[in-house]
């Protein structure tokens, strides 16, 4: 059986293992793969393992050999379900791998937003402290989070857990999710509608899945409900937020400041604007990638695709 892996660079750069993989069939393992180059390259596969790199309809009729699609991460939209059915490849996905990582870079990028380390440890290194004629000095407002709200929109996994560590440091949380199941039982936390969330939350986090209906619902209508110097942080989907109308609201000061780690295009124009905008933390995509979640996601793909050669697959996406 042949697998290939099309885009293997981004989850292991050298540093893990793909030996697991190996042990299932004649695995190749391309660091990336541009969209021409996958038939090519995957002509005689059976099991093919992707991350982003885009399977359209025309792409997966020409893989005649295929029979299975790993997503080697939890968002599919790069793939043609209907497509896959009408081959009838089965498609998998690892549903759960980073939870821990990355609500440890929420509070990672909004204790930056708050503290502003790397400017204080900066100006330190220039000189500054040792010039001034104080034994303490600041240079940008510097926040406490006790007492302050946090709004989570979105309140899967993700979100519950960046929820707990929330509550750990004295914060209040309310959320919103359509599903609404099983309310932790926290001092003062309430469900409530995406509108009242916004106008609500000193601090707000988007832990909630790209859909038609979620797509662009960050915009200069929400941002404006916003509390004056609240705080805005995105670790899920890029395309939730309209980038211009979130620049403008950091702009004007409306507010404090903003932190995301994922973008609408991915890797960024160098034009888009919230990289050129004041108290805008931009990081490239890492909150899924501690060597960690990326041991995980390895061992969930492989067990994806043990499953599946077994007969009784698991994490199908339908």
């Amino acid at each position: 059986m042949k697998i290939v892996i099309l885009d293997g660079h981004a989850i292991n750069p050298g540093d893990l293992s793909w030996d697991a993989l190996r042990s299932l069939g004649s695995l190749e393992v391309f660091d990336r793969t541009s969209e021409n180059a996958i038939v090519p390259r995957a002509r005689e596969a059976e099991v093919l393992l992707t991350t982003r790199t885009p399977l359209s309809a025309q792409t997966l009729m020409q893989l005649t050999q295929l029979r299975y699609v790993g997503v080697m991460f939890t968002g599919y939209d790069a793939i043609d379900l209907k497509a896959a059915r009408e081959r009838n490849v089965l498609v998998t996905n690892v549903p759960i791998y980073g939870t821990a990582s990355v609500a440890q870079l929420v509070f990672a990028l909004l204790l930056e937003l708050c503290h502003h380390v790397a400017v204080h440890s900066a100006a330190t290194h220039a000189g500054e402290w040792s010039r001034s004629p104080d034994f303490s000095f600041w240079k940008t407002p510097l926040v406490e989070l006790q007492g302050k709200t946090m709004g989570i929109v979105g309140f899967g996994r993700i979100g519950r857990h960046v929820a707990e560590i929330a509550v750990a440091m004295g914060m209040h949380v309310i959320a919103a999710d359509a599903g609404r199941r099983d309310a932790p039982t926290w001092p003062g936390f309430r469900w409530c509608d995406v509108d009242e969330l916004m106008s609500a939350a000193d601090v707000v986090s988007l832990h909630c899945p790209l859909l038609p209906e979620t797509r662009g619902m960050i915009n200069a209508a929400s941002l404006s409900k916003m509390k004056p110097g609240s705080f805005l942080i995105n670790t899920s989907r890029g395309p939730l937020v309209i980038e211009q109308d979130l620049a403008d609201a950091l702009n004007s000061g409306h507010l404090a400041g903003a932190a995301v780690d994922v973008l609408s295009s991915e890797p960024p124009s160098p034009d888009n604007p919230l990289l050129h905008t004041k108290a805008c933390i931009v990081t490239p995509h890492i909150a899924w990638a501690t060597k960690e979640a990326r041991t995980r996601l390895i061992e969930t793909v492989v067990a994806n695709l043990r499953a599946f050669l077994e007969g009784r697959p698991v994490n199908v996406v339908d």
